[in-house]
């Protein structure tokens, strides 16, 4: 809801500024202008996330996650120590963490929201763990940029992966980051 307001108002602001400098009409067709590049850009990224969530459903049904869920049991059994024990909680946390690494945020949200919906001991309240996932399902570290990438492809960029060596230290460096921050405000909470 907030940022329903921030919206609103720099819209507002922007109306009221191009009304009193009397440049209403650059205001319109600004707008009309980047609601067009916005459906450009929304129809080019449309076919690359299509392909990467059709990608991370073939993983599912291929079984890959199955492996990935048994290769991530003991990093995910320390990070969820109550939610590791449950297959089902484990496999929706996994397949988070393949979506992520693959870049395709859009995939791992649904698996996400499951993990947290599997979590939720119907207290209301989010726990430690829940909020753990969120950090990393928000930093979350990148092998494959493939939203980034598909951004890049549809405003033209001729390399569209060229930010691969950028992406991988910095996306390990915000989840670390991020890891650490929710770990010091949990002691510091409690």
């Amino acid at each position: 809801m907030g940022i329903s307001w921030i919206w609103g108002l720099v819209i507002a602001a922007s109306v009221l500024y191009g009304a009193a400098t009397g440049r209403i009409g650059e205001v319109g067709s600004a707008a009309m202008e980047g609601a067009g590049s916005a459906v450009t850009l929304i129809v080019g990224m449309l076919g690359a996330t299509s392909l990467w969530c059709g990608l991370m459903e073939v993983m599912r049904e291929a079984g890959v996650l199955s492996g990935l869920t048994r290769l991530l049991r003991p990093v995910l059994g320390r990070l969820f120590p109550s939610a590791g024990e449950d297959p089902e909680t484990r496999e929706a946390l996994s397949a988070n963490i393949a979506a992520n690494l693959l870049g395709v945020g859009n995939a791992a949200t649904p698996a996400g929201i499951r993990a947290v919906t599997l979590m939720d001991r119907g207290g209301g309240e989010a726990t430690d763990e829940m909020c753990r996932l969120i950090v990393m399902n928000t930093a979350s570290i990148q092998l494959i940029p493939a939203t980034v990438a598909a951004v890049r492809a549809a405003n033209g960029s001729g390399e569209p992966f060229a930010i691969l060596p950028a992406v991988w230290p910095t996306s390990a460096v915000s989840v670390t980051a991020g890891l650490a921050a929710a770990e010091i405000m949990r002691r510091l909470w409690r």
